[in-house]
Protein backbone atom coordinates (compact mmCIF):
# COMPACT_ATOMS: atom_id res chain seq x y z
CA UNK A 1 0.00 0.00 0.00
CA UNK A 2 1.65 3.38 -1.14
CA UNK A 3 0.86 6.70 1.19
CA UNK A 4 -1.31 8.03 -1.83
CA UNK A 5 -3.88 5.34 -0.35
CA UNK A 6 -4.01 6.34 2.99
CA UNK A 7 -7.03 7.42 4.59
CA UNK A 8 -6.34 10.36 6.41
CA UNK A 9 -9.09 9.97 8.90
CA UNK A 10 -8.05 6.80 10.67
CA UNK A 11 -7.99 8.69 13.95
CA UNK A 12 -9.01 12.18 14.25
CA UNK A 13 -8.67 15.29 11.67
CA UNK A 14 -9.98 18.58 11.26
CA UNK A 15 -12.35 19.21 8.30
CA UNK A 16 -12.23 22.33 6.64
CA UNK A 17 -15.45 24.00 4.79
CA UNK A 18 -14.30 26.77 2.32
CA UNK A 19 -17.70 27.62 1.14
CA UNK A 20 -18.22 28.71 4.32
CA UNK A 21 -15.09 31.20 4.41
CA UNK A 22 -16.74 32.66 1.20
CA UNK A 23 -19.90 32.96 2.47
CA UNK A 24 -18.42 34.34 5.74
CA UNK A 25 -16.42 36.84 3.37
CA UNK A 26 -19.35 38.23 1.32
CA UNK A 27 -21.83 38.67 4.61
CA UNK A 28 -18.56 40.76 6.07
CA UNK A 29 -18.38 42.65 2.56
CA UNK A 30 -22.25 43.41 2.73
CA UNK A 31 -21.94 45.03 6.20
CA UNK A 32 -19.24 47.20 4.91
CA UNK A 33 -19.34 50.08 1.91
CA UNK A 34 -18.59 49.45 -1.50
CA UNK A 35 -15.01 51.68 -1.46
CA UNK A 36 -14.22 50.19 1.95
CA UNK A 37 -11.41 47.04 1.31
CA UNK A 38 -11.37 43.81 3.02
CA UNK A 39 -8.28 42.18 4.31
CA UNK A 40 -8.34 38.51 5.15
CA UNK A 41 -6.28 37.91 7.87
CA UNK A 42 -4.84 34.59 7.53
CA UNK A 43 -1.89 34.31 10.63
CA UNK A 44 -1.84 31.28 12.19
CA UNK A 45 -2.41 28.90 9.43
CA UNK A 46 -5.44 30.61 8.91
CA UNK A 47 -6.65 30.23 12.71
CA UNK A 48 -6.15 26.23 12.24
CA UNK A 49 -8.00 25.65 8.99
CA UNK A 50 -5.14 25.94 6.49
CA UNK A 51 -3.96 29.54 5.03
CA UNK A 52 -3.90 28.63 1.59
CA UNK A 53 -7.59 26.97 1.73
CA UNK A 54 -8.93 30.21 3.53
CA UNK A 55 -6.78 33.01 1.21
CA UNK A 56 -8.41 30.91 -1.89
CA UNK A 57 -11.87 31.32 -0.36
CA UNK A 58 -11.49 34.76 0.91
CA UNK A 59 -10.58 35.89 -2.62
CA UNK A 60 -13.07 34.11 -3.90
CA UNK A 61 -15.89 35.68 -1.71
CA UNK A 62 -14.38 39.50 -2.06
CA UNK A 63 -11.26 39.91 -0.39
CA UNK A 64 -8.58 42.06 -1.59
CA UNK A 65 -5.81 41.26 0.02
CA UNK A 66 -4.23 38.80 2.97
CA UNK A 67 -2.80 39.74 6.29
CA UNK A 68 0.12 37.49 7.58
CA UNK A 69 1.72 37.58 11.15
CA UNK A 70 5.24 36.27 10.28
CA UNK A 71 7.89 36.27 7.12
CA UNK A 72 7.37 32.58 6.62
CA UNK A 73 3.47 32.66 6.69
CA UNK A 74 3.72 35.52 3.73
CA UNK A 75 5.98 33.19 1.90
CA UNK A 76 4.32 30.07 1.83
CA UNK A 77 0.95 32.41 0.24
CA UNK A 78 3.24 33.41 -2.21
CA UNK A 79 5.20 29.85 -2.72
CA UNK A 80 1.30 28.44 -3.19
CA UNK A 81 1.09 30.90 -6.30
CA UNK A 82 -0.97 33.73 -4.38
CA UNK A 83 -0.61 37.11 -6.15
CA UNK A 84 -2.82 39.60 -4.41
CA UNK A 85 -0.95 42.22 -1.82
CA UNK A 86 -0.32 40.89 1.08
CA UNK A 87 0.43 42.42 4.47
CA UNK A 88 3.41 41.46 7.05
CA UNK A 89 1.37 42.28 10.68
CA UNK A 90 4.30 41.23 12.55
CA UNK A 91 7.39 43.36 12.86
CA UNK A 92 10.65 42.58 11.09
CA UNK A 93 13.98 43.48 11.94
CA UNK A 94 17.03 41.97 10.00
CA UNK A 95 18.03 43.55 6.18
CA UNK A 96 17.40 39.68 5.05
CA UNK A 97 13.73 39.73 6.36
CA UNK A 98 13.20 42.82 4.59
CA UNK A 99 15.15 41.96 1.46
CA UNK A 100 12.41 38.57 1.23
CA UNK A 101 9.91 41.31 1.72
CA UNK A 102 11.22 42.77 -1.67
CA UNK A 103 12.09 40.06 -3.87
CA UNK A 104 8.43 38.37 -3.29
CA UNK A 105 6.43 41.49 -3.71
CA UNK A 106 5.23 41.58 0.30
CA UNK A 107 4.53 44.56 2.33
CA UNK A 108 6.47 44.76 5.53
CA UNK A 109 4.64 47.17 8.31
CA UNK A 110 7.17 49.92 9.76
CA UNK A 111 7.60 51.18 13.21
CA UNK A 112 10.48 53.14 12.90
CA UNK A 113 12.68 54.97 10.97
CA UNK A 114 15.55 52.62 11.15
CA UNK A 115 13.31 49.97 9.52
CA UNK A 116 12.54 52.82 7.07
CA UNK A 117 16.13 54.02 6.45
CA UNK A 118 17.02 49.83 5.87
CA UNK A 119 14.33 49.64 3.34
CA UNK A 120 15.48 52.51 1.09
CA UNK A 121 18.54 51.05 1.23
CA UNK A 122 17.63 47.92 -0.18
CA UNK A 123 15.45 49.14 -2.33
CA UNK A 124 17.77 51.79 -3.96
CA UNK A 125 20.37 48.91 -4.23
CA UNK A 126 17.87 46.95 -6.48
CA UNK A 127 15.96 49.82 -8.23
CA UNK A 128 12.78 48.82 -6.75
CA UNK A 129 10.09 50.37 -5.53
CA UNK A 130 8.96 49.03 -1.96
CA UNK A 131 5.37 49.17 -0.55
CA UNK A 132 5.27 49.64 2.89
CA UNK A 133 2.45 50.54 5.55
CA UNK A 134 3.39 52.14 8.87
CA UNK A 135 1.20 51.13 11.74
CA UNK A 136 0.95 53.70 14.67
CA UNK A 137 0.43 52.73 18.86
CA UNK A 138 -2.75 54.27 19.82
CA UNK A 139 -3.34 52.23 22.59
CA UNK A 140 -2.29 49.01 22.80
CA UNK A 141 0.73 49.39 23.86
CA UNK A 142 2.34 46.61 21.37
CA UNK A 143 3.65 47.24 17.91
CA UNK A 144 3.70 50.12 16.02
CA UNK A 145 5.39 53.47 16.27
CA UNK A 146 4.43 56.56 19.26
CA UNK A 147 1.61 58.34 18.43
CA UNK A 148 3.92 61.70 18.63
CA UNK A 149 6.24 59.96 16.00
CA UNK A 150 3.97 59.08 13.20
CA UNK A 151 4.09 62.35 11.57
CA UNK A 152 7.59 62.46 11.21
CA UNK A 153 8.05 58.42 10.22
CA UNK A 154 5.42 58.91 7.45
CA UNK A 155 7.25 62.40 6.14
CA UNK A 156 10.01 60.50 6.24
CA UNK A 157 8.60 57.52 4.33
CA UNK A 158 7.52 60.28 1.74
CA UNK A 159 10.70 61.58 1.36
CA UNK A 160 12.67 58.18 0.55
CA UNK A 161 12.33 57.72 -3.38
CA UNK A 162 12.34 54.26 -3.54
CA UNK A 163 9.72 53.75 -1.01
CA UNK A 164 5.51 53.73 -1.56
CA UNK A 165 3.59 54.03 1.40
CA UNK A 166 0.51 52.04 0.49
CA UNK A 167 -1.23 52.18 4.21
CA UNK A 168 -1.64 53.46 8.04
CA UNK A 169 -3.11 51.64 10.25
CA UNK A 170 -3.19 50.61 13.90
CA UNK A 171 -5.20 48.01 16.40
CA UNK A 172 -8.02 48.08 18.71
CA UNK A 173 -7.25 47.01 22.07
CA UNK A 174 -10.91 46.76 23.68
CA UNK A 175 -12.98 46.10 20.65
CA UNK A 176 -14.14 42.82 21.69
CA UNK A 177 -15.38 43.58 24.91
CA UNK A 178 -19.02 43.67 26.14
CA UNK A 179 -20.79 46.21 23.67
CA UNK A 180 -22.03 49.07 25.43
CA UNK A 181 -19.58 49.12 27.77
CA UNK A 182 -17.09 50.93 29.05
CA UNK A 183 -14.55 49.55 26.21
CA UNK A 184 -16.58 51.92 23.65
CA UNK A 185 -14.55 55.33 25.44
CA UNK A 186 -11.94 53.86 25.00
CA UNK A 187 -12.30 52.74 21.44
CA UNK A 188 -13.38 55.95 20.66
CA UNK A 189 -10.27 57.24 22.13
CA UNK A 190 -8.41 55.66 19.89
CA UNK A 191 -10.04 56.16 16.76
CA UNK A 192 -9.48 60.16 18.09
CA UNK A 193 -5.43 59.54 18.22
CA UNK A 194 -5.47 57.62 14.56
CA UNK A 195 -7.58 60.33 13.33
CA UNK A 196 -5.15 63.22 14.66
CA UNK A 197 -2.70 61.74 12.70
CA UNK A 198 -4.60 61.29 9.96
CA UNK A 199 -5.43 65.14 10.26
CA UNK A 200 -1.49 66.13 10.46
CA UNK A 201 -1.18 64.59 7.02
CA UNK A 202 -4.04 66.18 5.54
CA UNK A 203 -2.28 68.06 2.79
CA UNK A 204 -0.34 64.69 1.92
CA UNK A 205 -1.05 64.37 -2.05
CA UNK A 206 -0.79 60.51 -2.09
CA UNK A 207 -3.33 58.64 -2.03
CA UNK A 208 -2.87 55.89 1.22
CA UNK A 209 -4.88 52.91 3.00
CA UNK A 210 -5.87 54.11 6.39
CA UNK A 211 -7.54 50.90 8.64
CA UNK A 212 -8.09 50.47 11.97
CA UNK A 213 -10.93 47.48 12.59
CA UNK A 214 -10.80 44.22 13.29
CA UNK A 215 -13.25 41.84 13.23
CA UNK A 216 -14.61 43.33 16.52
CA UNK A 217 -14.06 46.90 15.07
CA UNK A 218 -16.11 46.16 11.88
CA UNK A 219 -19.03 44.81 13.65
CA UNK A 220 -18.97 47.54 16.50
CA UNK A 221 -19.40 50.62 14.42
CA UNK A 222 -19.36 51.52 10.78
CA UNK A 223 -17.26 54.81 12.18
CA UNK A 224 -14.23 52.42 12.13
CA UNK A 225 -14.19 51.18 8.79
CA UNK A 226 -12.24 54.15 7.31
CA UNK A 227 -10.36 52.79 3.66
CA UNK A 228 -10.01 49.00 4.76
CA UNK A 229 -11.22 46.62 7.81
CA UNK A 230 -8.97 43.39 8.49
CA UNK A 231 -10.86 40.52 9.48
CA UNK A 232 -9.64 37.71 11.56
CA UNK A 233 -12.38 35.53 13.41
CA UNK A 234 -15.28 36.38 11.72
CA UNK A 235 -14.03 35.30 8.56
CA UNK A 236 -14.02 31.37 10.18
CA UNK A 237 -17.95 31.55 11.49
CA UNK A 238 -17.77 33.08 14.79
CA UNK A 239 -18.46 37.10 16.23
CA UNK A 240 -15.89 38.08 18.27
CA UNK A 241 -18.91 38.74 20.72
CA UNK A 242 -20.03 35.35 22.49
CA UNK A 243 -23.48 35.99 22.40
CA UNK A 244 -24.11 38.23 18.90
CA UNK A 245 -23.09 37.84 15.10
CA UNK A 246 -24.17 41.72 15.43
CA UNK A 247 -27.12 41.10 12.44
CA UNK A 248 -24.46 38.66 10.38
CA UNK A 249 -25.17 34.95 9.61
CA UNK A 250 -21.89 33.37 9.86
CA UNK A 251 -20.89 29.44 9.11
CA UNK A 252 -18.49 28.03 11.18
CA UNK A 253 -15.94 26.68 8.64
CA UNK A 254 -14.34 23.71 10.87
CA UNK A 255 -15.21 20.82 12.46
CA UNK A 256 -12.91 18.34 14.59
CA UNK A 257 -13.52 15.01 14.27
CA UNK A 258 -12.33 11.28 15.66
CA UNK A 259 -12.77 7.49 15.39
CA UNK A 260 -14.10 5.50 18.66
CA UNK A 261 -11.23 3.23 18.89
CA UNK A 262 -12.46 1.12 21.80
CA UNK A 263 -15.58 0.11 23.54
CA UNK A 264 -15.51 -1.54 26.66
CA UNK A 265 -18.02 -2.32 29.49
CA UNK A 266 -17.39 -1.66 33.15
CA UNK A 267 -18.86 -2.06 36.49
CA UNK A 268 -19.68 0.47 39.18
CA UNK A 269 -16.78 2.55 40.92
CA UNK A 270 -14.60 1.87 37.93
CA UNK A 271 -12.39 4.44 38.21
CA UNK A 272 -11.39 6.29 34.78
CA UNK A 273 -7.62 7.65 33.25
CA UNK A 274 -4.79 8.76 35.16
CA UNK A 275 -5.88 9.69 38.94
CA UNK A 276 -9.47 8.53 38.54
CA UNK A 277 -10.89 11.84 39.20
CA UNK A 278 -13.99 9.93 37.77
CA UNK A 279 -15.60 6.69 39.18
CA UNK A 280 -18.40 5.25 37.43
CA UNK A 281 -21.79 5.22 39.39
CA UNK A 282 -23.24 2.45 37.42
CA UNK A 283 -22.56 -0.44 35.29
CA UNK A 284 -21.40 1.89 32.43
CA UNK A 285 -20.47 1.32 28.84
CA UNK A 286 -17.05 3.43 27.73
CA UNK A 287 -15.81 4.34 24.04
CA UNK A 288 -12.27 5.75 23.95
CA UNK A 289 -11.72 8.13 20.99
CA UNK A 290 -8.82 8.79 19.25
CA UNK A 291 -7.55 12.04 19.95
CA UNK A 292 -6.32 13.77 22.96
CA UNK A 293 -4.36 17.18 23.93
CA UNK A 294 -1.61 16.61 22.46
CA UNK A 295 -4.16 17.48 18.99
CA UNK A 296 -5.51 20.66 20.74
CA UNK A 297 -8.02 19.10 23.25
CA UNK A 298 -7.47 21.11 26.32
CA UNK A 299 -6.78 18.74 29.45
CA UNK A 300 -8.80 21.62 31.23
CA UNK A 301 -12.52 20.08 29.30
CA UNK A 302 -11.55 17.07 31.42
CA UNK A 303 -14.86 15.85 32.63
CA UNK A 304 -16.87 19.16 31.48
CA UNK A 305 -16.71 18.79 27.82
CA UNK A 306 -19.27 16.83 25.47
CA UNK A 307 -19.40 15.22 22.40
CA UNK A 308 -21.49 14.45 19.68
CA UNK A 309 -22.94 11.02 17.83
CA UNK A 310 -25.01 11.26 14.87
CA UNK A 311 -26.22 14.58 16.60
CA UNK A 312 -26.91 13.47 19.91
CA UNK A 313 -24.81 14.65 22.30
CA UNK A 314 -22.46 12.56 25.03
CA UNK A 315 -20.42 13.25 28.50
CA UNK A 316 -16.48 13.20 28.42
CA UNK A 317 -15.42 11.35 31.27
CA UNK A 318 -12.12 11.43 33.24
CA UNK A 319 -8.41 12.75 32.41
CA UNK A 320 -8.21 13.65 29.16
CA UNK A 321 -4.70 12.61 27.47
CA UNK A 322 -1.94 13.21 25.44
CA UNK A 323 -3.60 11.16 22.74
CA UNK A 324 -7.12 9.76 23.73
CA UNK A 325 -10.06 10.65 25.72
CA UNK A 326 -13.26 8.81 27.03
CA UNK A 327 -17.08 9.21 27.05
CA UNK A 328 -20.01 7.57 29.00
CA UNK A 329 -22.16 5.56 25.85
CA UNK A 330 -24.16 3.86 28.39
CA UNK A 331 -27.56 5.10 26.79
CA UNK A 332 -26.60 4.00 23.00
CA UNK A 333 -25.52 0.33 22.48
CA UNK A 334 -25.33 0.89 18.87
CA UNK A 335 -21.80 2.95 19.03
CA UNK A 336 -19.02 0.59 17.76
CA UNK A 337 -15.62 0.77 17.16
CA UNK A 338 -14.73 3.28 13.86
CA UNK A 339 -18.07 4.92 15.00
CA UNK A 340 -17.28 9.09 14.06
CA UNK A 341 -17.39 11.77 17.13
CA UNK A 342 -17.89 15.66 16.65
CA UNK A 343 -15.77 16.59 19.35
CA UNK A 344 -16.24 20.59 17.71
CA UNK A 345 -18.58 21.86 15.26
CA UNK A 346 -22.11 20.40 13.59
CA UNK A 347 -23.62 17.24 13.89
CA UNK A 348 -26.80 16.76 12.23
CA UNK A 349 -28.97 20.16 13.73
CA UNK A 350 -26.37 19.98 17.35
CA UNK A 351 -23.21 21.80 17.63
CA UNK A 352 -20.47 22.36 19.43
CA UNK A 353 -19.07 25.95 19.73
CA UNK A 354 -15.60 27.61 20.57
CA UNK A 355 -17.69 29.61 23.50
CA UNK A 356 -18.95 26.68 24.94
CA UNK A 357 -15.50 25.16 25.71
CA UNK A 358 -14.25 28.82 26.82
CA UNK A 359 -16.82 28.87 29.39
CA UNK A 360 -15.48 26.21 30.82
CA UNK A 361 -11.46 26.39 30.41
CA UNK A 362 -11.63 30.49 30.18
CA UNK A 363 -9.97 30.94 27.08
CA UNK A 364 -10.68 32.43 23.88
CA UNK A 365 -12.04 31.21 20.74
CA UNK A 366 -9.34 32.68 18.79
CA UNK A 367 -7.12 30.54 20.58
CA UNK A 368 -9.14 27.49 20.67
CA UNK A 369 -9.02 27.69 16.87
CA UNK A 370 -5.54 27.91 16.78
CA UNK A 371 -4.96 25.33 18.99
CA UNK A 372 -5.59 22.30 17.08
CA UNK A 373 -2.01 20.78 16.44
CA UNK A 374 -0.58 19.70 12.88
CA UNK A 375 -0.81 15.93 13.49
CA UNK A 376 -4.40 16.28 13.07
CA UNK A 377 -5.19 16.57 8.89
CA UNK A 378 -7.05 19.23 7.44
CA UNK A 379 -9.63 17.93 5.21
CA UNK A 380 -11.14 19.92 2.95
CA UNK A 381 -14.68 19.68 2.29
Amino acid sequence: MTLENIDFRQRAWVEVFPKAIKSNTEVIRNLISNNCLLMAVVKADGYGHGSVTVSQAALEGGASSLGVATLQEALDLRKSGIACPILILGNLVTREDFNFCLDWDLMPTLSDSREALLCQKLAESKNKSFDVHIKIDTGMTRLGCDLDAATGLIALVDQLKNLSLQGIYSHLALADAELDSCADIETLNQKAKFESVLLDIKGRKKKICRHLANSAGTFRDKSLHFDMVRVGLALYGYSPFANSNKDCILQPALAVRAKVTLVRDVPSQTGVSYGHSFKTQRPSRLAVVGIGYADGISRALSGAMKVLIDGKTYPQVGSITMDQLVIDITENPGIRVGSIVTVLGEDGNSSITPYQWTEITGSIPWEILCGFKYRLPRVVI
